[in-house]
């Protein structure tokens, strides 16, 4: 009896953790589908088909006015504003911001963490001690002396400019590597020492390789970090030369002359922006679960 009480407690129990996991799950996905969704809808029946899940008469007009595929007398018929968005060379824009922080960030991180994990130098726990804390420092905090050290170089909308403050290192990178790193047996790296290979031998061809999956998970957040950061790039890559996919949809929503914000043409630049990210994420997305699940060397 007791047995076939436990039995139905636990059904009971896996059955509430699925209906909170899917409940989960809509909440998280529902904005991501009611994007695309008003993306789909002509501008003209977005508030008559509020209510509608799906819209009643659905259409790319959206998606083809913001990639400037139809004339502005046409977008102007369909409900927009007319503006456009150059959406390729604002794409290539903010791949070229995001993959060069994420390459270098993770190869500062690797280095540092590694150094933190393994080197004996003075004062390196006062030194780790003092990065951790960093985590408790809100980003907003060091804007505006990195703006004002910016403009002093006077690498006001440049690549570099943009790039600057977040090219070398995070303190959460550093510390999520070197806990990693400490779990790697040190007898890995003294047989390579012995073999000849050295210190930074050991690390370029056996910790590297051996830490392929959380170098990959730091890759991945920081590219994505990198991909929606709207303050920053706003701040110093206003040029047209510099200006990257977010702050571009903020000067199209700007640029609307209508009397309300023309949200199915900002729905659209929207979804086509989000595509990018998830093809990284479908792509690499069961790495970077495994990754947060590593314990060590088995």
């Amino acid at each position: 009896m007791s047995s076939m009480s436990a039995r139905r407690g636990s059904r009971i129990g896996r059955g509430m953790a699925w209906a909170i996991l899917i409940a989960a799950v809509l909440v998280t996905v529902f904005p991501f589908y009611w994007m695309v969704r008003t993306a789909l809808t002509p501008a003209g029946d977005l508030f008559a088909d509020s209510h509608a899940l799906w819209p009643h008469h659905p259409t790319l007009i959206n998606f083809k006015r913001v990639l400037g595929m139809t004339s502005a007398e046409r977008a102007r018929a369909a409900g927009g504003s007319g503006a456009q968005i150059n959406f390729l060379w604002y794409t290539l824009n903010s791949i070229i911001y995001s993959a060069v922080i994420a390459i270098a960030q993770t190869f500062f991180c690797a280095m540092a963490g590694y150094a933190f994990a393994r080197l004996r130098f003075p004062f390196r726990d006062a030194l780790f001690g003092i990065l951790v804390a960093a985590l408790m420092v809100p980003p907003i905090f060091t804007l505006l002396p990195n703006f004002t050290m910016v403009k002093n170089l006077g690498l006001m909308n440049t690549f570099f400019g943009l790039v600057a403050p977040s090219v070398l290192m995070t303190p959460f990178a550093v510390f999520f590597l070197r806990q990693f790193f400490l779990s790697i047996p040190k007898e890995v790296e003294e047989a390579a020492v012995l073999d000849g290979v050295g210190r930074w031998g050991a690390f370029w061809r056996i910790i590297v390789p051996m830490s392929r999956g959380p170098l990959i998970t730091i890759g991945l957040t920081t590219t994505v970090w990198a991909w929606k950061d709207y303050l920053w790039p706003l701040l110093v890559g206003r040029g047209e030369h510099t200006r990257v996919l977010t702050v571009a949809l903020g000067v199209f929503l700007q640029q609307s002359p209508n009397t309300q914000p023309d949200w199915t043409g900002l729905m659209a630049g929207s979804t086509l922006s989000v595509l990018p990210v998830l093809v990284l994420l479908i792509f690499l997305g069961k790495r970077l679960v495994q990754s947060l699940n590593f314990s060590g060397i088995k």
